[in-house]
Order: C-alpha cells, then structure tokens, then sequence
C-alpha cells in the first residue's frame, strides 16, 4: 500500500493532488450540467448537438497542436497553469451566470465550450508534464497513475453531486460551484515549494522546433503505434457523454439523477484501474494491447445490455480497461521520451486523444440519432477491437511477440528494449 501511494510523501505533490482534486470534482459536475443542458434543455434530446459540443470543446488540441507543444516545453509551466487554471474558472463563471439568468442558448455553450477548449489546450500538455517536476523521474509512473485516481474518484463524486443538483437548483447553480473550486487548485499552485521542484532543462528554441515532435515520434515505431491506438479509441470510443447520457434518456428513459449516477458508477471502474496502475513498478506495451481488448468487449456488453444495472455493471468494465490504457500511454510516451522533447510529444498524444474528436463525436452522435445509442456503442467497441489489433502488429513485428498455453493458461512474452535507448542508438549510428 504504501508503494501505491508512494508521490504522496512529498510535499509539493500533495499540495497539487489536494487542489486537483477539489477541481476535478467540479470539472465532472460541470460537463455532466452542461451535457443535459444541451441534451434536454435546449435540444429535444439531439444527441448529434451533444456530438457537435464535444467537437467544439476538444478540437481545439488538435488545431492549436503545435503551440501547446511548444509552450509546455519553452515556457515556465507552474506559471502556464496558473494562467490556464484561473482563465477557466472564469468561463465556468459566465456560462454560470448566463444560465441562472435564463439568457442562455445552444450558441452561447458551443461559444464557451470551444473557448475553454483553447485553454484546456494549453492546461492540459503543461499539466501532464508539470508533475515530473513535483515528484522527478523515480515516482513519474506513480504519480500519472495517483492523478488518474483523483481524477476518476472526481469523475465518481461529482457527476453524483451535479445530477441532485440539477434536479434541485438547476444547471447554472452547478457552473457557479466549478468555478469557485478553480480557487483551490490556484492556491496549491500559489503554496508549492519553487526550490524543491525538479526543474527539468527547457527546449531550445530553434527554427522548426514546432515540428521536431512530430519527427521524433514518426521515427520511434513504438510511439507511432500508440498515437494509432489513441487516434481508434479516442476518436470513437471516448465518447461517454454521448453514450451514457443517450442511453439514459432513449433507452433506459431516466432523469438527470441516474444519468449522473451511471456516470459515477463508471468512475469506480477507472479508480480500480487507477490503483493497479499506481501499484506497477513501470507500464507495458502489452498493457494497451489488452487494455484495447477489454475495452472492446465492455462496449459491446454495454450495447447489449437489456437494463441500467447491468449497464452500469458493463461501464466498470469500460472504465478499467480505459483507465489502463489511458495510464499506460501516458506514462510510457513520458519515461521513454527525452525530458526537452516531453512537452511537444505529450501534446501530440493530448491532441490525438482528445482533439479527434471533432471527427468521431459527431459522427457516434448522429448515429445515435439515426439508428439508436446501442449502434454508437457498437462504434466505441470496434474501435477498441482494432486497436487491440495495432498492438499485436507492433508486438509481433517490434518485440518478438510470443504466445503460449500452459496448463490451460495463456502466457505472453516479449523483447523488453527501452525504447529511448534504441531510438538515440539509431541517431548516433546515422551520425
């Protein structure tokens, strides 16, 4: 137990995980309000205008790419943070305000949701690589698995808390409560400790250093097979808000509490996976291949289900096997990556994951519309399913994959070559 939460003994990372927490509760409650404000509010339950708001709020990390990259890596990034982290809480306060006032329309949330995006944009690569600044190398791996667990035992809290809360007082009162909780996570910016913080060396700044990330992960094969795999599950199979909000209202035909409650329920299956990663000494590329595997089958389980319960049961599913693969390729792309290199390649994997899905949300949206919310589960499942696929490619042509049964047991082994390694022996042999 203590090795899992072995981060926890310093101090700066403590303070950060406290703030983060507070924050991630009310990020949570905010994109479960804004969701059902679009989806029941201010659509007819229009899950292609859910699809649209996920676009607008996500596509801003794959257009603004190369300039979140590059400020991650050139820039101060506890500074970066402080500006990202109180921009946002002051979005979270207008589209609040809007709301109680009774002003608000589908416009003014496209409107807000793709501005926060351009912050989060930036937040999101600083906030990644900032904690091996609060832990150093040793803990690295620990510490992305620890801040998935606050984040999904945030994803578990909050949606609970936004669904009461939007029955009782309505959505703004729940933009309102996000905004205030932006203060704790500025305050534990404001009280870390500068001179304990493992300040890593700063990219140089060269012409074409926008697009000397893209380089180097096009010549690492291991690097481009994960960009592959995330570019599969994140353009569609990411997509929860579609998925369980739809499910909720079309099929199981339920209010804003169990849509929150459904939401929550999958967050106990991202905080498992989060524990068993923060509990592994390094991650595996075997892990994203079985990870991918598993997410397929939870999706197809979730598409089939004939009640909420087993639903519910189905997303516990999905939610480890999308948290282990989520961990594993953040902390492989980071411990096998140059530390003046991390910012622009941890910015690539966010804009992968997360800025595709302008071309998936919409789609997975629009075929809930046309053909029901079982048939866009069964999108997310084939996109795990190839995924899992890539994987195998990479390891068997990479790694030396071998498979074998003992005893009824299926064992699987590979070359374990540090990929860092291989890839500057290259370089020098080329040189």
């Amino acid at each position: 137990m203590k090795r899992t939460f072995r981060s926890l003994r310093g101090f700066n990372y403590r303070v950060w995980a406290g703030g983060a927490l507070v924050s991630n509760v009310g990020t949570w409650m905010q994109r479960i309000a804004q969701g059902w404000l679009v989806l029941t509010q201010l659509t007819d339950n229009n899950a292609t205008a859910m699809g649209v708001l996920m676009a607008l709020q996500f596509g801003p990390h794959l257009l603004m790419l190369p300039l979140t990259g590059f400020a991650a890596d050139h820039f101060n990034r506890r500074r970066l943070l402080i500006g990202t982290q109180a921009a946002m809480g002051i979005l979270a306060f207008g589209l609040g305000i809007l709301t109680i006032t009774g002003l608000v329309q589908l416009w003014h949330v496209y409107m807000f949701a793709f501005a926060l995006g351009c912050v989060t944009a930036f937040d999101s690569p600083a906030r990644h690589t900032f904690v091996a600044e609060l832990v150093g190398e040793a803990d690295l791996s620990n510490a992305v698995a620890l801040n998935s667990t606050s984040f999904n035992a945030a994803r578990m809290i909050g949606p609970a808390i936004a669904g009461t809360l939007i029955a009782s007082v309505g959505s703004g009162w729940v933009f309102l409560i996000n905004a205030a909780s932006f203060v704790a996570v500025l305050c534990s910016l404001a009280l870390l400790r500068v001179n304990e913080l493992h300040v890593q060396d700063r990219a140089i700044r060269t012409r074409g250093s926008l697009v000397e990330g893209f380089r180097y992960v096009w010549k690492r094969p291991d690097l481009k097979a994960i960009v592959l795999m995330l570019f599969l599950i994140g353009t569609f199979g990411l997509n929860f808000q579609i998925f369980i909000s739809t499910m909720s209202v079309k099929v199981f035909h339920a209010g804003a509490s169990q849509y929150g409650l459904l939401t929550s329920v999958m967050a106990v299956g991202t905080i498992v996976g989060a524990l068993l990663a923060a509990g592994r000494e390094k991650p595996h590329f075997t892990l994203l291949m079985v990870g991918c595997a598993i997410f397929g089958l939870g999706c197809t389980l979730a598409a089939l289900a004939p009640n909420a319960w087993l639903f519910g049961m189905a997303l516990v599913m999905i939610g480890v096997s999308a948290l282990t693969f989520s961990n594993s390729t953040n902390s492989l792309m980071q411990l096998s990556t140059e530390p003046a290199m991390r910012g622009r390649v941890m910015a690539i994997r966010l804009a992968i994951a997360l800025g595709c899905t302008p071309i998936g949300a919409p789609i997975v949206g629009w075929i809930a519309d046309r053909f029901g919310p079982r048939w866009s589960l069964g999108v997310g499942a084939a996109a795990g399913f190839a995924a899992a696929i890539v994987g195998l490619h990479y390891l068997r042509k990479y790694r030396h994959l071998r498979m074998s049964f003992d005893a009824g047991r299926l064992h699987i082994s590979v070359d374990d070559e540090p990929a860092i390694e291989a890839y500057q022996s290259s370089q020098h042999a080329r040189a």
